[in-house]
Formats: C-alpha cells, structure tokens, sequence
C-alpha cells in the first residue's frame, strides 16, 4: 500500500482556504451564540414569544385545540408541535406547555390545563400523558388573523410544511406575561405587568409618541406578579423602566393577628417564583437552630383558595424583632429586570417606552396587511356581485345564452363576448342556481353589493390614512381590555428603608447578670426597687447547682458593648441581643453570644458610647499592670474576640476604664490599699502588649478595680468588700503619687470585711447594683452608704448568708422618671 498522498483535482484545490484555528473556532461559536439566542432563549419583542412557546400555540391552532373544543393529550399537543416544528426533544416542550399553565407563573396563562401542572410548592407536572391542554381564550387573541398573510411564514426544519416567524399579537404579550431565558452570554428577564394598564399605556403612546417613560409609568405602575405580593420602594422601577434593568425588591404579603397566645404572623401572598413548600423549610430551620427566636409554631394552612402560612410566636416574644428578622432573611425577594428581547433578529435592552413602541409598530404592520387582504378579498367579492347584478337585469338573455351553447366552456365564452362579462364572472354566472333569478335573491344581492362597496371604502381609508389606522388598533384594543382585563395583583409600597432589629428594640436600662457557667440574661432595672443599705437584697437569679453569678453590670438595651475577659480577650455585644428574662430565671447559655473558653470570666465592661476623640482603654490587671491602648484599635472586633492586653503567666485582667490623656487613675488592692497616679505615667501601646507596672503589691495582695478620676472631680470613691461592706471616701483624699507604689490605707480590710471585691466613682445620686455569688441582688442609692476617710472600716451594705460573698457590683445613674 502506498503512502504517497492522493492527487487532489486542481478545481478542488482552488477551493480549499488556509485559515487559522482561533479564527474558525471564534467565528463557530459566535454563529452557535446567535443561534441559541436568536432560536430559542430570548423572546421577540414583537410578540413577547421564543420560538417553543410561539411553535406549541400554532401547533394547537392547525390541530383546532382551541379553547371552545375539546381538551387534548398534551401528549398529542407536544408531538404535533416536535413532529412538525420543534425537533427539540419533547421534555423541552412539555416543560414549556406546563408553565405555560401555570397561573402562578404566567400572568395570564395561555394553556388551558385539565390535570396536575404541579404547584407553587415545586410539585412537578404529571407526566405528559396523563394531563390534557387546549388554548386558553386569550392565546387565540395572538393567533386572531394569522390566516389573512398578517406575518410572514418560514420553512419548517425539514422543509414540508411552513410555520409564521411572528405571531399577530393583538395585545403586548412581552410585557403582559414577561418572559425569562437564559442565552450564551446573555439573559432575559422581564417582569409580568398587568393587561389593563399595558393597554392604556400602548393606546397614550399610540396617541402621543412623544410621552416619556415617565410618561407612560403614570399608566403603568410596576409589574404585577402572578402570585401578588409587594413591591418595596418606586425609584428601583423607574430605574427597570427608564434603562431596561434594575433590581426590585418583591416583599411577602402578611398581616399580624393577636391571639390570647400570643401575636401570630400570616402570609398570603409569596413573591414571585419562591417555593412556598421550601419557604416554610427554611423559616422551620432557622427557628430549629435558634437564628429565629421567639416562634411557637409553624403551619401551611394553604389550600385551593389561596396561601396561607401561619406563624405562631410566643407570649412573650417581640414580634416586631420577628417580622424583621423574617423580612431580612425569607419574606422578601429580589427580581433583577433584564428587559432584553430580540428587535429585528438581534438583542436588544429595551426601555418601556421602546417595548410598548416595538408591540406598535408590528401591530400596525399587522393591521395594514391584514387590511389590504380584507380590501383584495372585497374587491374580489364586489367584482362577482357586480357580475350577478349585470347577469339579473338581463336574466333572460343570459339564460338564453347558456341553453343555446354546447357545453360550459362554450357558455363562458358566450357571455365574456356578448355581455362583456371577466372570466371570473362568467365562471359564476354559469354555476349560479336557477333559483337565483328570484327577486328576493337580487335584493338581497344589491344590499349585499353595497355592504361590500362600505367595506371597501372603509378598507381604503385605513390605508390611505395613519390616523384611521391607528384608531382600529385602539379600538381593538380597549375591546381586548374590557374583555381580559383585571384588577392589580402586586401592590406597590414605599420604602421605609432598612429597619433594624436596634430600630425595634425600645430604650430602656437593664441588669445584665453572667454566670460563671456561661449563663446569661438582661432585667429591666426597674425590676429592683431602691432599698436601704444593709439590706438582703432580692433573688435576681436562680442558679444551677454549683453555679455562681461573676458579672453584674448595667447598660441601655441600645448600647453597643466591648466585653473584657480575666484572660485578655476582647468581645462585642450588643445588649438588645442579650435574651430578657424575669428576675429570678436562670439565664441563656451565652455561647451564641460570647465564645468563652473554660474559666474564662467577664471583669469588665466598656460602653462604646463613651468613646470620643483621643480616648484610651486603660486597663489593669490583678498583678498590677496597666496598659493604656487608643480606643480605636478596639473598633473592629471579630466574632471570635480579640486581643486586648496580653497577659504573663498566671495574670488576669481585672477592670478597665476609659480615660482621655489627662485623667488619673486610681488603682485599689484586695487587701484595702489604693494608689493614684497621672495615666501619662504610662505610656500608650498597641493591643497585643503587657504594660507597665503600675502599683507594688504585697505578698498575698492582687489588685481588685480601677478608677480613673481628675483635679476637682467631686465625686467619691465607693470601696465594697466581699463580705458587704464598704464606704465612700471623697477622691480627693487620694493624693497624686508616682506609679508603682505601694499606695495608702483605703480601707480595713479582716475577718469582718473581707476583701475588697471591687472599687467605682460615684456621686450621691447613684445607684449601687450589687450582686452576690448565689444570685441575690441589692439596688441602694450610693448616698446612703457613709462618708467616712481612707483608714476606716466602713458600714454594712449588703447583708450576705454565710458563705455567700460579693461577685459583682455596678453604678447605676437613673433617668429622671426613673422611680
């Protein structure tokens, strides 16, 4: 066998190009592009069809599946339609009938379904062969006229038989029923609108071309879903209308009903295109894992008659703070407007106005050739009736004339050569009934004759004059709009702008007590009335065995928290997050909230509202460092925590103030001793540092709070120890040292006292919230506790059961309505 290359034939070698891979391969795909673009994916903006939808419903028109016959196997329906003009696969076009079913899908369906077109749960379809469809009454309005050459026809794939590139349309199906698609780089999606208003806006422009999208937005509200529901805010439309995209923003329909249970939240009405089945799936597992709080109970009460899916929340839940929650996350959807459709084969973004203007032309195109059919076949039938009425006036002779002659064709030619009658006329003039020849007949004749002659004139004036045209397409089209139109489905609501569950939460001052057990809670301060010192105090805690409160500190529900642990570690909280509860509950598990690591306690507290310009947290820890960091290192807080001092081996960070470059600070010891000293003693550094020494301890001695205070603060040192006792001493007393001393005498401390748990600045008209270890609590005014000197023991504050010790003690300013 030869390896030699065969010889081409020159004739053939002259056709044969030299082109490059990247070139072929670019151009391929660009034709492949166009084709699925132009074939199957983007709809004409003529009749708002891609080619499967408008192939099923001229399928159905030659099978008369029309919507006063029969229903028909879609079945039959998808075969007719794949046999003869959609070689696409038949689960293509079963799926497209389907939706075209769908009253929750289409706006106005253009199938008539008998049998499962599954549901807005997301049920599927039943199989082809069980389900019947016929044409629903407003899908014949797009085929109205096809016969009078209104459109141009094509070949079908396999050349046997032609079907129209174009439908009719007699009313503007692009924007009434929307479409979707995606194509090779590009994708369509136009909202569903209702039919009355497209109306009216195609009859003003048609009026009136120089009307804006503005204009005709006076007409046209917004789209309006099949399923109902909200549209959330104007300006998003009116930017999908005036450039052809945009973004609404399709909100849940739902009403709040009071129960004896509690409040319960109903939905009606589900944006577009959401599965209602999976809606309430998500909505069940976000309450499972307790992202959505406060829901007792959670049902699908939906039927044939509608949605309704009913919430149950509990008797003490907000249901302000649900509805919100529900809003961010489930209740509303987002509908991206992509207005591309297909304008003279290519894609095009369309504005309103463009979309409304392109129905219009093509209708009037419509309307202009079908009228020159009407007139042809008028003119037509006006040439035979003038025949008729000639051959009547000598009827006689012409019967004369057809006895005497052979045979038809002899007949014909006798009367075209003695009564100057056309082909045509003589043609019917021979096949006419004697019983023609009757009076009546010709009456009926002549007023026929005249009808025609109207008609003609009719024709011609529309023809002959744009404006006459046009007034046919307005009336056609109100008549369209009285018989199909309905009322508004999609509500159009203004924007309030993004509401927080913060917006929600009222203002109020609260306890928060934290456990060491991670438990925690908030309490209206209103719960604790004032009492005098040395009181019991109330139960503000019901513990688990072998638990015990470490925290207790006061904030407004609005207050944004940096939370400051033993070990060095740095929290955000909002407080509105922490879960209210009734004084003597046990608490939440806080593992949602702070992510603790075992042992890990909170010792100090800041409100982020305290911070200004210049502001420092300055901290302290129990062996005596002090650390002072810029307060805007602490703006960015992750989940997780950050670092906020680091700590040597065996320290634990104790309190934390805020201070601004020119305070003093006071630093108080476990066993009564106090130092004050300026804070530029120690200088500013990063996060992630140790500090400075900043008082002398002696063995056994730890630090146990700090203050931090300025020349003439008339405000008073408030030392409490672990055993409820404590005394306030005028700050100005402790008199400025240099850092890292061992300090003076603040209090005595013993077996009576015991040590000092905690040390704040007060004024008389504070309010001192302490907290035992077991749980009880104690609101006394500060003014009430004595003022006494430094070296001194102090009174009973608090009146503990043996073995029970001061945990936590904040200071509390109450508003001026606060009793």
């Amino acid at each position: 066998m030869s390896s030699d290359a065969p010889d081409v034939p020159d004739e053939v070698a002259e056709r044969v190009k030299n082109v490059r891979v990247e070139d072929e391969m670019e151009q391929s795909y660009i034709d492949y592009a166009m084709s699925v673009i132009a074939g199957r994916a983007l709809p004409d903006a003529r009749d708002g069809l891609k080619p499967v939808h408008r192939r099923i419903l001229y399928a159905m028109h030659e099978a008369g599946v029309t919507s006063n016959a029969g229903h028909r196997k879609s079945s039959s329906v998808v075969g007719e339609t794949m046999g003869d003009y959609h070689p696409h696969g038949d689960s293509a076009i079963y799926d497209t009938l389907v939706r075209m079913a769908q009253d929750f899908s289409m706006r106005y369906p253009l199938v008539d379904g008998q049998g499962n077109f599954g549901s807005i749960d997301g049920d599927p379809a039943a199989a082809m062969r069980y389900t019947e469809s016929r044409m629903s009454p407003i899908a014949e309005e797009l085929l109205a006229d096809l016969e009078k050459d209104t459109v141009d026809f094509q070949s079908n794939y396999d050349d046997r038989t032609t079907e129209p590139t174009v439908l009719p349309a007699a009313f503007p199906n692009l924007l009434v029923n929307g479409s979707s698609g995606i194509a090779v780089g590009m994708s369509t999606n136009i909202p569903p609108h209702n039919l009355g208003e497209v109306v009216d806006a195609s009859i003003a422009l048609l009026q009136d071309d120089s009307l804006s999208n503005l204009d005709l937005m006076e007409y046209v509200k917004g789209p309006d879903f099949p399923t109902g529901a909200n549209i959330v805010g104007r300006n998003t439309i009116k930017e999908a209308y005036t450039t052809g995209r945009g973004r609404l923003r399709v909100r849940a329909e739902y009403e709040i009903e009071e129960g004896e249970r509690g409040d319960s939240i109903v939905i009606t009405e589900i944006p577009f295109q959401q599965n209602k089945s999976r809606l309430v799936e998500r909505i069940a597992d976000d309450v499972t894992d307790g992202t959505l709080e406060g829901v007792r109970d959670l049902r699908d009460e939906s039927d044939r008659n509608g949605v309704r899916v009913v919430i149950e929340l509990k008797s003490n839940a907000n249901t302000d703070i649900v509805e919100n929650r529900l809003l961010e996350s489930h209740l509303e959807r987002t509908f991206g407007v992509i207005n591309l459709a297909l304008v003279d084969g290519e894609p095009k973004v369309l504005t309103l106005k463009e979309m409304i203007a392109e129905y219009l032309s093509h209708r009037r195109e419509v309307v202009r050739r079908r009228s020159e059919h009407d007139l042809a076949e008028a003119e037509d039938r006006a040439h035979i009736l003038e025949g008729r009425l000639k051959a009547l006036d000598n009827a006689e002779d012409v019967v004369e004339t057809i006895r005497n002659a052979e045979d038809r064709d002899a007949a014909r030619e006798a009367l075209e050569a003695q009564f100057d009658f056309s082909e045509a006329q003589s043609n019917h003039i021979v096949r006419m009934q004697l019983g023609s020849l009757t009076s009546m007949e010709a009456a009926e004749i002549r007023e026929e004759y005249e009808d025609v002659q109207a008609e003609i004139e009719r024709l011609e004036t529309i023809l002959g004059s744009q404006e006459e045209l046009d007034a046919v397409i307005v009336e056609e089209l109100r008549d369209l709009k009285e018989e199909y139109a309905d009322d508004r489905r999609t509500s159009i609501i203004e924007d309030a702008g993004t509401v927080t569950d913060e917006d929600l939460i009222p203002r109020e001052d609260v306890v928060v007590v934290l456990t060491e057990e991670d438990y925690i809670k908030r309490v209206p301060t209103d719960t604790f009335s004032s009492q005098h010192r040395g009181g019991k105090g109330v139960i503000g805690s019901d513990l688990k065995d072998g638990d015990r409160v470490s925290t207790v500190f006061t904030a407004n529900t609005h207050d944004y928290l940096l939370c400051f642990t033993n070990q060095g570690q740095v929290y955000q909280l909002k407080t509105y997050e922490i879960p209210e509860m009734s004084r003597t509950a046990r608490g939440k598990s806080a593992v949602n909230l702070l992510d603790l690591d075992d042992g890990e306690e909170l010792t100090a507290v800041v409100n982020t509202d305290d911070f200004g310009e210049d502001e420092y947290l300055t901290m302290v820890t129990r062996n005596g460092k002090v650390k002072r960091t810029s307060a805007g290192e602490y703006e960015d807080v992750l989940s997780t925590g950050i670092i906020g001092i680091r700590l040597e081996h065996g320290d634990e960070l104790v309190d934390v103030e805020v201070t601004d470059g020119e305070n003093d600070l006071v630093i108080a010891s476990a066993h009564g001793m106090a130092i004050r000293f300026d804070e530029s003693e120690a200088r500013a550094t990063g996060r992630a540092t140790k500090g400075v020494n900043g008082i002398k301890l002696r063995d056994g001695d730890a630090v146990a709070g700090l203050v931090a205070t300025h020349e003439g603060d008339d405000r008073a040192l408030v030392t409490v120890t672990e055993n409820g006792y404590g005394k306030r001493t005028p700050l100005t007393e402790y008199r400025p040292q240099s850092r890292y001393g061992f300090g003076l005498t603040d209090i005595k401390t013993g077996e009576r006292n015991g040590n000092v748990a905690t040390v704040k600045a007060v004024t008389d008209d504070d309010h001192l919230i302490a907290m035992s270890q077991s749980g009880q609590i104690l609101r006394t005014v500060a003014g009430e506790v004595s003022t006494v000197g430094r070296n001194t023991k102090g009174v009973k504050i608090m009146d503990l059961d043996d073995g029970d010790h001061v945990a936590s003690v904040d200071v509390y300013t109450p508003s001026e309505d606060d009793e």
